[in-house]
């Protein structure tokens, strides 16, 4: 029976069941009181079954009393809850069999609500050991009174077992409705938990690409750059007394590979940042690494997309992960142009039409077999296939040997949802 977190919304549904309650009884106590015929049954039966459920109205709206009491709250509110239709009985003992079965039919109902509630938080043999001990306790105090008095009729019998099967079933709809629902929660759960999991496992693996991209970039430019320089310094020191011009001659391509080299390790820790979405806007910024590779290359670039002169730098309707999507695959694309292709001209095409945003990069380098591509060959192509696959875009590489490179990645437009309020 225990469960120690409650179902949502159960207290507010059984404080509400019992202020309507202690209302009824008051006002079924005021109409018998001005009524002019003799009621049904004595007048102090509904006057103290509404002080009952006062006190059980307090106990429920009682503050940090939940918290006090812990798993034995809820038991607690519905055992008395569940009292107080039999108390109303046992007040009836004394007047007789046509009294008490008049208000034992009319009480019997109220025991469907604890049982409800109890169903709600519980499992089916709680009802089931409720529905039972109720009948057990009905026939008891009718077996009092046919001491007492008279015979009781023959339906009220009927009624006691309709009542009791009328219970099982109520309680068992509920209980296995409810255990669906518990079930179905708990695969929620199990499916975020999982999903998280995913996430943390994809950021990682993002991150560890940037990791190994960022120990590649250094190596080519500040790692060489670095090599250089110490040799030809060494150089300078020997040659400064024997040969003066030469090693200033040397001297001055030192200074030269070092401003270079400057030149490419801010280039490369730019690449890192994701600043130029939110400052230049994704068109601009796109436009400005393809600005960037062509001049390292001495590639021409033909820049395909809106007028980013007349300060077209957004593309609308776009999420952020979408315009990261498309930055890092222009950013991943355009580095392999400028290692690998050997280009002479590149085109960067970046376009909206019919709810899709498409971005096309195509040179004229050396290109390659894409068909031979596989195992751990060209990360690279397989980062922007992951990425394009985590929006709901697709990557299509085609390439040749000696005919050019064109990436395509074809992204449906997703709108940002902006913070939450």
């Amino acid at each position: 029976m225990k469960r120690d977190a409650l179902e949502p919304g159960l207290l507010s549904v059984f404080r509400l069941f019992v202020g309507l309650q202690v209302g009824f009884f008051l006002l079924e106590g005021l109409h018998f009181l001005y009524q002019h015929k003799p009621p049904p049954h004595p007048l102090d039966v509904p006057q103290s079954l509404a002080a009952l459920n006062a006190i059980l109205l307090i106990y429920l709206l009682w503050s940090g009393l939940e918290r006090r009491l812990g798993a034995a709250y809820l038991p607690i509110a519905l055992g008395f809850a569940s009292i107080i239709p039999f108390a109303g009985r046992v007040m009836t003992l004394r007047y007789g069999a046509e009294q008490y079965v008049s208000l034992a039919e009319e009480l019997g109902l109220l025991l469907i609500f604890p049982l409800l509630l109890m169903s709600w938080q519980y499992r089916f043999r709680v009802a089931v050991l409720f529905s039972l001990v109720a009948l057990v306790v009905d026939h008891s105090l009718a077996l009092q009174v046919m001491a007492r008095s008279s015979p009781l009729d023959s339906d009220f019998t009927g009624f006691l077992v309709i009542r009791t099967i009328m219970c099982l079933v109520i309680g068992y709809a509920v209980s296995r409705l409810m255990t669906a629902q518990r079930e179905q929660r708990c695969a929620l759960r199990q499916a975020n938990a999982e999903l998280a999991h995913y996430a943390s496992t994809l950021d990682q693996l993002a991150t560890s690409r940037e990791r190994n991209r960022l120990a590649r970039e250094l190596h080519d430019t500040l790692a060489h750059t670095l090599s250089g320089i110490a040799v030809q310094l060494e150089a300078v020191k020997t040659l400064w007394d024997t040969d003066s011009a030469h090693a200033r001659a040397m001297l001055e391509q030192s200074l030269a590979a070092t401003r270079a080299g400057l030149t490419e390790t801010r280039r490369a820790m730019q690449a890192l940042r994701a600043e130029p979405l939110q400052d230049l806007g994704l068109v601009l910024a796109v436009c400005t690494l393809a600005e960037s590779v062509a001049a390292q290359t001495g590639a021409k670039l033909t820049w395909q997309g809106p007028d980013t002169a007349q300060g077209a730098a957004r593309v609308d309707n776009l999420s952020q992960d979408v315009e990261q999507c498309i930055y890092r695959v222009t950013q991943e694309s355009l580095a392999n142009v400028a290692k690998h292709a050997g280009a002479r001209h590149v085109t960067v095409q970046l376009a909206q039409l019919n709810g899709c945003l498409t971005l096309r990069i195509s040179d004229d380098g050396c290109g390659f077999d894409v068909n031979s591509v596989g195992g751990g060959q060209h990360l690279g192509l397989q980062g922007m296939r992951e990425r394009a696959e985590l929006v709901g875009g697709r990557l299509e590489v085609t390439s040749q040997p000696s005919g050019g490179t064109t990436v395509c990645l074809i992204v449906e437009e997703r709108r940002d949802p902006g913070p939450d309020l």
